[in-house]
């Protein structure tokens, strides 16, 4: 295809397919505090019109589900719950406030039983007749679905710790509770497949596996408890016509081959540490993986000048981009200590 004919979605599945577009691809993710402080630079608040602006290619589907909910508890904050059990609370910051995770509806179970009666989440409970409008506004951009976690999420119900512990005290436990996940989400694709009549480009898969130092879990862990899962929604995903993006914070360098072999076609986000750099990953798995994001979000786009942050930009694009194969993002959502001018750096502004 020409670089003349070439819209969002060529752009995407272009360098998807291991092959240079006119310019690398682009995504957009922001925590909704940082939203408000760079409409507040920007001076709107119009999310289409900035995502036009930035020249991005991809849109994020969505469908309406069950609200979260507050609980009664008997500290200064304020308890609250979504769908799946999971439990935060709300951190002031002067653009509104930011989720920090709690133990999760289940971190006091003590019995199988427990896990058996929660009120587990149904697709049924999802609106999926929303779809269909959101592809047609978005005809020309590649489009990205969802938000399945087969493993992390689990370990948020049950509470990180407990999760490790029933790795190993309670296999089944931990198995359970990813199975749960695993065969909901793996509904909730399989529909959205369908209300979109397989438009849907991207479906995104999610576990933080790693540390700023390492893997969180060993391989043995991670090939018992993590992979048949990712296996399993990889290959409903090619089933569906559409790429996998994986996440994972930290540094997974070691789990990387693993997960190539299991189905990833897209790593997110790179976040730059340990041996995690874009020469390295690209000369050792380049041609079998692509790549997404990749900004540090540490150092760089809270600290650095706007200067700076292009100058990285331009790196992760020749680098990670050369021959195609490289979305560009941040390496996280952009968190609201970003100065709105280092986000608009990001993306030649």
């Amino acid at each position: 295809m020409s670089f003349a004919a070439m819209n969002s979605r060529d752009r995407v599945l272009t360098a998807l397919n291991h092959q240079a577009p006119d310019r690398a691809p682009r995504n957009f993710w922001a925590e909704p505090p940082t939203w408000k402080r760079l409409f507040q630079h920007l001076g709107h608040e119009d999310k289409e019109r900035l995502l036009v602006d930035l020249e991005i290619d991809v849109r994020l589907l969505e469908v309406p589900g069950p609200p979260e909910k507050r609980l009664e508890n008997n500290t200064s904050s304020e308890l609250w719950q979504n769908f799946w059990g999971e439990r935060y609370t709300y951190r002031s910051t002067p653009w509104g406030p930011m989720r920090e995770d709690t133990a999760g509806a289940l971190a006091d179970a003590t019995t199988f039983d427990d896990l058996l009666n929660f009120s587990w989440p149904s697709p049924d409970d999802f609106d999926y007749s929303v779809l269909p409008e959101q592809c047609e506004r978005w005809s020309g951009r590649a489009l990205l679905y969802g938000f399945a976690d087969i493993w992390q999420r689990p370990a948020l119900v049950r509470s990180l710790q407990n999760m490790f512990v029933d790795m190993v005290d309670r296999p089944d436990w931990a198995h359970f509770l990813s199975r749960k996940f695993t065969d909901f989400y793996k509904e909730d694709y399989t529909r959205a497949a369908e209300m979109t009549k397989g438009r849907i480009d991207l479906f995104l898969l999610i576990s933080d596996l790693g540390s700023q130092r390492g893997p969180l879990i060993s391989k043995r862990m991670f090939q018992e408890f993590v992979a048949p899962y990712i296996k399993e929604m990889c290959g409903l995903i090619h089933g569906l016509g559409a790429k996998a993006l994986f996440h994972s914070c930290g540094n997974i360098r070691p789990f990387i081959p693993e997960l190539i072999a299991l189905g990833v076609d897209i790593l997110d986000p790179i976040q730059p540490v340990g041996d995690m750099v874009p020469e390295t990953l690209k000369s050792e798995f380049g041609d079998r993986l692509c790549f997404h994001g990749g900004i540090d979000m540490q150092k760089l786009l809270p600290l650095g000048t706007p200067e700076e942050v292009q100058i990285e930009v331009k790196r992760y694009e020749e680098v990670l981009g050369k021959d195609g194969g490289y979305i560009l993002a941040p390496a996280h959502l952009f968190q609201p200590d970003v100065p709105p001018e280092n986000i608009l750096a990001v993306y030649g502004q």
